[in-house]
């Protein structure tokens, strides 16, 4: 045959068919995944880089070294081209794997398009969050970074580096991507940072795994660094938005989970935000790349800007000059790699002109074959090293699956319950299921998603226990623009019982689109009351959604007995509902955002101020909100009630020895953080014990939420009106008691910021809160 094709064409052409046959048989159908230093090509063992036994930064520092100023700079983009001459793949920095592995982006980093055609899909982060369990988020974190490997060994990935996760702080309820973040608090985004980055990464839950070879199983990135929650509103978007930040609430706030996600969590990268922070694009903000990230906290990996944000430096928000000034920004200040191609396309330029040099240059490239080493990809074929056994077998496993399936479970929060009126009975005659969320699979992913094992409606799960359900849309859409309120309500008279299924989807909250008010879209509240109205018995209402709405209409109606929140739960979250409402699951989930009334938008959402003031700024989040609330942060029903009881401290005083204390406006001694140094912080500890008893008739996991608040509490606005310590879940059988205990440390938990942005702790009485049972704690300076 190969004679014969050569005889046809020329001879150029029969040497390319030669070679393809010849690859075709050494490596088979199916190619390895892309890597560098292959054992197969003799001309590897020449260059250093490819020996295992250096330190990865030797490793890449040779790289670099044998690279031309043109290779170095195609090399500082998301889609790094391969340099033949050395054996290196093409490489794509941007993947995204949020809440599971996903083929996201104009030139994503993953595709299903070969053995794997599908990958988990996990619950929405903010309803994940809603568990209040870092281990679940540890363990959702770890499949997915097993996942990410398999399509990466089933040669369907470009590159290992994936862009999660969001741990921006929820702060403003209208905020579009705040269903991709952990909540509006800074405790509990900081512990979903570390439990996510290590799972991902091939860590051990308490982060003190030596990972095998040094390898990384993935490449996790903490984004979007920093005070970045507002994407397009009232015609104010991302790209020109500069956000004024206090230094109390930068270091008390917007700050810490980055602070979490680097020293504990120990993340291989950062992402760089579109927006200014104090006048100075973050992207080109040294103090916060190079004097915060890599020096305060000892960051170790690389640093991307989010896509085409090195351009809008220049383009949009004219705080560089020229392209080339743009370019000599970001590099000096610490970025390593634009998602973009702006600096494919002026660092040449810059570096002619001496706004860079090669140095800064080389400083970038090697964070980035730093990270590249670290994942196993310069050392031959990754199927035959450290994760080589993760095949496409392991994606989408009934064990994967099933963890989808418990993280929704224990993320749907029960907000209204009355006369226990769910669960229903399994037995019902009839049911109707009305609202336009009841059957589309897609809305239970949220965004960033990539196809789900399986789609199952959260319609097609109820019709598991009563089949004969019958079903309207009720509106035309969740705009509901249209709502066929005569025909709904026809059919919940007929109905023994009436479930509701409203809410959002990703046409009312996504990237680059924020919402203007916290009501229902369009008609839903219209079709709502009309249908409760007209049903024979109080009806359940689910709200599929990943931001706070303003429900108050419905929790204060009795006709509508039941309110349920699900989030965007995810490819088992149908299921998972189904289970809670005919009640084979206790809801156990617990909100991770305060939930305002509607006339909260008169407040703007260009303000950042955490704190309330007298001018009548009510204030943000649980912590310093000043004003009415829908539901609280914290709130959360179960089929059964709990009970708490706090034992005795270990020290109910706690001292710290400061030899020069000093003293606030309120006449109080407080002393500062910093000075008090890492032994007198390990000092000022105490333990706590509470006992947790399930005094109803149905077992149920349980998260307890441990509060801390000053005698003063939020008096003059710069304090907390309280503050999370800690949460744990207890799993309780009906009639049981058990025991969880809290390490409450001064420094870590007892301390906030002064109008400065210096951690003090100040004296005084402070109280330790759990439901309505306190315990209270003397700190003495």
């Amino acid at each position: 045959l190969l004679s014969s094709l050569v005889f046809r064409i020329s001879k150029p052409m029969a040497k390319m068919i030669l070679l393809l046959l010849i690859l075709f048989f050494l490596h088979g159908v199916d190619s390895s995944p892309p890597h560098a230093c292959d054992a197969l090509n003799p001309t590897t063992k020449l260059f250093q880089f490819c020996r295992t036994d250096l330190s990865v930064n030797w490793r890449a520092r040779d790289i670099v070294s044998r690279l031309t100023v043109d290779e170095k700079i195609s090399q500082l983009v998301n889609s790094a081209p391969g340099i033949p001459r050395l054996g290196v793949p093409a490489y794509q920095w941007w993947s995204e794997a949020l809440h599971g592995v996903a083929d996201v982006g104009p030139t994503p980093g993953i595709r299903f398009n070969g053995m794997v055609k599908a990958a988990t899909s996990f619950p929405q982060v903010i309803l994940s969050a809603a568990s209040f369990d870092s281990y679940l988020w540890f363990r959702i974190a770890q499949v997915i970074g097993k996942e990410a490997r398999g399509v990466y060994n089933a040669g369907q990935a470009k590159g290992m580096t994936f862009w999660a996760p969001n741990i921006n702080i929820f702060r403003d309820p209208r905020w579009g991507r705040g269903q991709e973040t952990p909540g509006e608090d800074p405790t509990v985004t900081g512990a979903y940072a570390v439990a996510y980055v290590r799972g991902l990464q091939g860590d051990s839950f308490d982060g003190k795994k030596t990972l095998s070879g040094g390898h990384l199983q993935a490449s996790a990135c903490c984004k979007h660094f920093t005070a970045y929650d507002l994407d397009r509103w009232k015609g104010i978007t991302r790209y020109v938005f500069n956000a004024q930040v206090s230094l109390a609430d930068m270091a008390e706030t917007y700050q810490p989970p980055f602070k979490k996600c680097i020293e504990e969590g120990r993340a291989s990268g950062i992402m760089c935000a579109y927006n200014r922070v104090n006048g100075i694009p973050s992207c080109a903000d040294p103090n916060l790349l190079t004097r915060t990230a890599r020096g305060l906290w000892h960051f170790n990996g690389y640093i991307t800007s989010d896509c085409d944000a090195v351009s809008i430096i220049y383009d949009d928000q004219g705080y560089a000059k020229t392209p080339e000034d743009a370019v000599a920004d970001v590099l000096k200040a610490g970025m390593d790699v634009n998602c973009g191609s702006y600096l494919q396309n002026h660092t040449k330029s810059a570096l002619q002109q001496k706004k860079v040099s090669e140095a800064d240059i080389n400083r970038a490239l090697i964070n980035l074959f730093s990270v590249r080493i670290r994942l196993g990809l310069f050392n031959g074929d990754p199927t035959k090293l450290t994760y080589g056994n993760i095949s496409p077998n392991d994606i989408c496993s009934p064990s994967h699956q099933a963890l989808a399936l418990e993280a929704a479970r224990n993320g749907i929060v029960l907000l209204k319950n009355v006369l226990k009126l769910i669960p229903l009975s399994k037995r019902s005659v009839s049911l109707a299921v009305i609202g336009p969320n009841a059957h589309v699979a897609k809305t239970l992913l949220g965004n960033y998603a990539g196809p789900p094992c399986k789609n199952v409606t959260p319609l097609d799960a109820i019709r598991g226990y009563v089949k004969n359900a019958v079903y309207h849309k009720g509106c035309d859409s969740v705009a509901c623009s249209n709502a066929a309120v005569e025909q709904a309500v026809a059919i919940a008279r007929n109905a023994e019982r009436v479930v509701l299924i409203m809410g959002l989807d990703q046409t009312q909250e996504k990237e680059d689109m924020d919402r203007v008010d916290l009501s229902l879209p369009g008609k839903q509240r219209e079709l709502i009351t009309s249908v409760a109205k007209a049903a024979k018995r109080p009806v359940v209402l689910v709200l599929i959604c990943g931001g706070p709405v303003d429900v108050s209409f419905a929790k204060d109606n009795d006709k509508i007995g039941s309110i349920v929140w699900a989030g965007y739960p995810g490819e088992a979250g149908g299921v998972a509902l189904a289970e809670i409402l005919f009640g084979d699951h206790n809801p156990g989930g617990r909100l991770p955002v305060t939930w305002y009334p509607q006339n909260f938008v008169n407040v703007k959402m260009t303000d950042m101020r955490m704190r309330s003031s007298s001018s009548g700024y009510p204030g943000r989040t649980y912590r310093f909100y000043k004003g009415p609330k829908v539901f609280e942060f914290g709130h959360g029903l179960s089929y059964t009630t709990y009970s708490y009881q706090f034992k005795t401290l270990a020290q109910n005083t706690l001292y710290l020895n400061q030899s020069k204390p000093q003293t606030n406006s309120d006449s109080l001694r407080y002393a500062l953080v910093s000075e008090m140094g890492r032994e007198s912080c390990d000092t000022a500890k105490t333990k706590v014990s509470i006992v947790v008893e399930n005094q109803g008739e149905m077992a149920g996991k349980h998260p307890v939420l441990m509060f801390m608040r000053h005698e003063k509490g939020g008096e003059d606005g710069t304090r907390a009106e309280k503050q999370l310590v800690g949460f744990k879940s207890i799993v309780l059988s009906n009639g049981e008691k058990g025991e969880v205990e809290f390490e409450v440390g001064v420094c870590e938990h007892l301390s906030r910021a002064n109008e400065v942005g210096v951690m003090v702790v100040e004296e005084g009485k402070y109280f330790l809160t759990v439901g309505n049972s306190e315990l209270p704690l003397t700190v003495n300076v």
